[in-house]
């Protein structure tokens, strides 16, 4: 029987690589993409996988991915994206803005369009989109990663209407509040006190694992099973302005 191969882009770091953990224990054997090529490598030895280095907002990198991937590819987890600022629509940077888009909408049609031979090619092929509840509720502050987030989860509506007929399941598993060691930094631009603010006093916020968890078990359900959406949020987190909050005193 064949190995199952997974690609995992933005598998450098957080929830990518942690979810690249557990396919590995799962059986699969897993492709890191991420720009950061020493930290994909070090996850690949880890787990016995393979590192390719990909940029999913290249076309030339995401060809070369392809390549790497070969023939056939049973799961696709589309992790790599981000959020950049937090600033109202007023004071909006157009830059951060295409960042967003490019990462989290151009990047995954991208790396789905190259890869989707291979995985209709397994007769068994499942793409699990990461989303966010950004995806499914506004915010102030929020509107270019809300924007960002919605256009993940209807492009996933789409491809899977698209993709009917086709043996190829369409998955978005979509986090709440999840804390890592990158998301909030990057979005604050390295402001560790702002990024810190985001989860002060939550309990237990989400954690990478969480998410981890969740991806492999949409991943691998029963063939005629298709988890259309899998929204996830700690306990602690009603809603994206209701959060159940400690004091310190």
């Amino acid at each position: 029987m064949n190995t199952r191969i997974a690609v995992v882009t933005g598998a450098s770091s957080g929830i990518g690589a942690a979810t690249a953990r557990h396919l590995a224990r799962a059986g699969f054997e897993v492709v890191c993409a991420a720009r950061r090529t020493d930290r994909i490598e070090a996850v690949a030895a880890e787990i016995g996988g393979r590192a390719v280095a990909c940029d999913v907002t290249s076309p030339e990198s995401v060809a070369a991915l392809a390549a790497e991937v070969g023939p056939r590819l049973d799961v696709l987890v589309n992790n790599a994206g981000g959020a950049f600022g937090l600033a109202p629509v007023a004071e909006a940077d157009a830059d951060d803005w295409r960042r967003m888009f490019d990462v989290n909408v151009l990047g995954l049609m991208q790396v789905t369009k190259a890869l989707l031979p291979a995985l209709v090619a397994s007769g068994d092929g499942v793409i699990v989109n990461l989303g966010s509840t950004a995806g499914r509720v506004a915010y102030e502050g929020g509107a270019g990663y809300t924007a960002a987030k919605h256009g993940t989860k209807v492009v996933t509506e789409t491809l899977r209407l698209e993709l009917f007929d086709q043996p190829v399941r369409v998955c978005e598993v979509a986090p709440g509040m999840v804390r890592t060691d990158e998301f909030a930094l990057v979005r604050f631009e390295g402001d560790q006190a702002r990024a810190d603010a985001v989860y002060a006093g939550v309990p237990e916020p989400l954690v990478a694992d969480d998410i981890a968890d969740a991806i492999t078990w949409v991943a691998t359900r029963p063939a005629h099973v298709n988890i259309d959406e899998l929204v996830i949020k700690p306990r602690a987190q009603a809603a994206q302005h209701k959060v159940h909050r400690v004091s310190a005193d």
